[in-house]
């Protein structure tokens, strides 16, 4: 690996607009519909809530900036089910191509090889934003957390 940064980093191409993308990654409707249920605000100083693992506190994220149509960044305040995440920035820039798609780029600053969840999560975000969330962007119905595809995903993983 070259570089000195080992966090984890994905771009994709989306078949819709920017526009589009930012509501995706700011609308705790859409958030729920191809990463996992939310609740809260997703726009600049609002906290997002993910309760994402039954009996344990909601992932807690606080937005740093959402900036339309090109940025937006986090930082999760609490994570009782992975403690590694407390602290780590998830940020999502958009870039343009035309009217009709654009580039996502996603990197989650501090999920890193020291991280015991950095494969784990990894394969997961390579879910999520690799396929769920262009899959949703196209009209498609997305694949969030503990979806039928999402469960077979993780067995399949486990299998390998």
């Amino acid at each position: 690996m070259t570089g000195t940064s080992t966090d984890y980093r994905t771009t994709v191409r989306v078949n819709a607009p920017a526009e589009v993308v930012f509501d995706l990654v700011t609308s705790p409707e859409a958030l729920t519909a191809w990463w996992s249920p939310a609740t809260g605000s997703g726009l600049t100083n609002g906290e997002l809530r993910f309760p994402m693992v039954p009996g344990q506190p909601p992932l807690l994220i606080r937005v740093d900036e959402a900036t339309p149509p090109t940025t937006v960044r986090w930082t999760v305040v609490e994570c009782t089910f992975l403690q590694d995440w407390a602290g780590t920035q998830p940020t999502f820039t958009i870039t343009p191509l035309d009217h009709d798609s654009c580039e996502l780029t996603f990197e989650h600053r501090g999920l890193n090889d020291e991280l015991d969840c950095k494969d784990m999560c990894s394969r997961s975000w390579n879910h999520f934003i690799g396929i769920s969330l262009p899959e949703l962007a196209d009209g498609g119905p997305g694949a969030p957390n503990r979806s039928p595809r999402d469960l077979a995903r993780r067995v399949a993983e486990e299998i390998r």
